[in-house]
């Protein structure tokens, strides 16, 4: 005679259950993540990247590797037209690579479709824009919210979070100000504080001082480079400063579409 299993029993199945399902399937916005084991939050294989021309394609990265663990930074350098950019838009999910990989804590974004990429990009990766791309008829507040107004209304945690990173960055003072009334630096401190809402595991920095004096420069990059220490994120900046590259953890030149590792380049702002 076969008994009926207590309330208890049903209870630890059912935890077990839910366990073994999690291991299994994760949900970023409803979005299934399938997940391969590794330390690294960032790790590329093989990338290859080229566009269509009149003659024959134009290749620009070929085979490109890359591993990075959480809390580091890498600097990628290279001269204009040497393929930072659509290295950087790959990492982003903005543009697909021909061939080769990425994953992102283990999952391949380019498996998913464009709005669960949407999603997943969102959640997972921060940018920082050399233009910094605020929203001229915001305030300081409202851009560093942008990220959560992909969920909808911003949560209290959302707002909370964001003051946090406003007070962290400095601009407390400058919170209900529009762009128009902030100088450079200011700006590029709004859109370090906006690229960390979400608490990301990449953040992707475009030149991030590349506007900007000497003096605020080695401010911005001491400031960058402290938080993304905080927060334990892995940082990739693309930058034409070598006194900038230096400051990274890894440092890499693009050559003839490739990533070569570097050593200090020993330049000082």
């Amino acid at each position: 005679m076969k008994t009926r299993p207590t309330a208890g029993k049903r209870q630890a199945d059912s935890i077990a259950s839910r366990r073994s399902a999690g291991r299994l399937l994760d949900c970023i916005g409803c979005i299934p993540v399938v997940k391969t084991e590794s330390t690294d939050v960032l790790v590329v294989s093989e990338l290859s990247k080229s566009y269509p021309t009149a003659g024959e394609p134009l290749s620009v990265l070929r085979g490109v590797n890359l591993e990075l663990s959480p809390g580091q930074s890498a600097a990628i350098v290279g001269p204009s037209g040497s393929g930072k950019t659509t290295l950087l838009q790959i990492l982003g999910t903005l543009d697909e690579p021909d061939s080769g990989s990425v994953q992102i804590n283990g999952q391949d974004p380019f498996a998913l479709d464009a709005r669960e990429r949407a999603a997943y990009r969102n959640q997972t990766i921060g940018f920082i824009f050399q233009d910094h791309h605020l929203l001229p008829q915001l305030s300081v507040t409202e851009n560093v919210l942008i990220p959560a107004l992909a969920n909808g209304k911003p949560t209290s945690d959302d707002v909370s979070r964001a003051a946090e990173l406003i007070d962290a960055v400095g601009l407390s003072h400058r919170a209900t100000h529009l762009p128009r009334e902030l100088s450079g630096g200011e700006r590029e401190r709004v859109a370090i504080a906006r690229a960390l809402l979400m608490q990301p595991s990449v953040v992707l920095a475009d030149e991030p001082t590349g506007n900007l004096d000497s003096k605020t420069a080695k401010t911005i990059t001491e400031l960058l480079l402290r938080l993304q220490a905080e927060q334990n994120t892995v940082l990739v900046t693309v930058t034409h400063s070598l006194s900038l590259a230096d400051e990274m953890n890894e440092r890499f030149e693009l050559v003839d579409g490739a990533l070569v590792r570097r050593e200090r380049f020993g330049i000082t702002a």
